[in-house]
């Protein structure tokens, strides 16, 4: 069983992580597909708002919600694509105390900016896609499509970042009920938000202690859930594969991730290195001494592309040493770009 089927076979979650333009997206998606071919439902998500994945699975569009794809396999596939705002303001209405709570949060002017624009908010809201989807018990296995590399460094970090900040003092302080907020917030303290209030407004010191107080009583569920993603991401049942291309700039941005994946404690399961150039049989082959120009003129050309794929896998020689035991799959360079279901199975295939 080669590493990527056993991947799509064995695992729960599988974590694609890489630079830009490496083909990350569409090896999620072949990932997806070979579960579904293997009988297991498929859930693949990306959290890049870009359309790459809806154009590999040949649909018009994705939602936040999970859709199911038609396709020759004995299992389900489907796909989603992340929308921060929809899921922080879907997770708001779950998790207040009432629908009354639900409306302060949503119609307050700081949460519409955080959670439709803020760093670092996708990133919180895919750590909670990725809970909603698992808890609910409907996927054999979930693919998340990350976004370039950096950002899915983040998005490993949010259930750690924000246990950090549920627990900072300030945010406790902020987060009291509105009379113990007042108790506690001493003549000094209203002289810094006054200061602050000089500066950008009182308006916006207002909607921040309003937002923070209308968070009254949820912040535990949300610390739970971040414990809950941080347990589910070093699970044995989790797997992350590294997604990168033979060129210097992505084999180097490949590394750099293992690296981060290997000092979290996390490890590298996969590597998987997209556009390869192909090779074209032994280079050796003595050419006959009355061969035409013609010929000589095509075996050159043939040992020029022997030495770029030579050349190609030496690039390659760090990725595998930051990889370790990890096994690394390699699909070539393809004829046309993927955008549709036949060529997805033709990544599949060489998976």
């Amino acid at each position: 069983m080669s590493a990527v089927k056993e991947l799509a076979m064995q695992r729960n979650v599988v974590v694609c992580c890489g630079s830009g333009g490496v083909g990350k997206t569409t090896s999620a998606a072949a990932l997806a597909v070979e579960a579904a071919t293997l009988g297991r439902r498929a859930c693949v998500v990306t959290i890049d708002p870009a359309r790459r994945l809806a154009d590999a699975l040949g649909l018009g569009e994705l939602t936040n919600e999970p859709r199911q794809v038609e396709g020759p396999w004995s299992g389900e596939l489907w796909a989603l694509m992340l929308d921060t705002k929809t899921t922080f303001d879907a997770l708001v209405t779950k998790y207040a105390s009432d629908p009354a709570q639900a409306e302060r949060i949503i119609s307050n002017r700081l949460y519409r900016n955080v959670s439709g624009a803020l760093s670092g908010t996708q990133e919180y809201m895919a750590m909670e896609k990725l809970h909603e989807l698992y808890a609910t018990e409907r996927f054999d296995l979930i693919v998340i499509d990350t976004p370039p590399t950096r950002n899915a460094l983040d998005f490993l970090d949010a259930p750690r970042r924000l246990t950090k900040l549920l627990d900072n003092r300030i945010f406790r302080l902020l987060i009291m009920p509105t009379s113990s907020y007042l108790r506690a917030v001493s003549a000094a303290t209203q002289r810094v938000l006054r200061t602050i209030a000089r500066v950008v407004g009182a308006e916006v010191v207002d909607d921040a202690v309003a937002f923070f107080e209308a968070f009254e009583g949820m912040e535990q569920g949300f610390r739970e859930r971040a414990q809950a993603v941080i347990e589910l991401l070093s699970d044995d049942a989790t797997a992350f594969v590294v997604v990168a291309s033979p060129r210097r700039d992505a084999t180097a941005e490949a590394v750099f991730f293992a690296d981060k994946l290997v000092e979290a404690g996390l490890g590298v399961d996969g590597v998987i290195v997209n556009r390869m150039q192909p090779t074209y049989g032994d280079r050796d082959i003595a050419l006959p001494p009355d061969a035409s120009s013609a010929l000589r003129l095509l075996a050159a050309n043939r040992d020029s592309f022997e030495a770029l794929a030579a050349s190609e896998h030496n690039q390659l020689a760090d990725l595998r040493a930051a990889a370790g035991d990890a096994a690394i799959s390699y699909v070539p360079m393809l004829l046309d770009d993927v955008h549709d279901l036949g060529g997805l199975d033709l990544v599949r295939a060489h998976l």
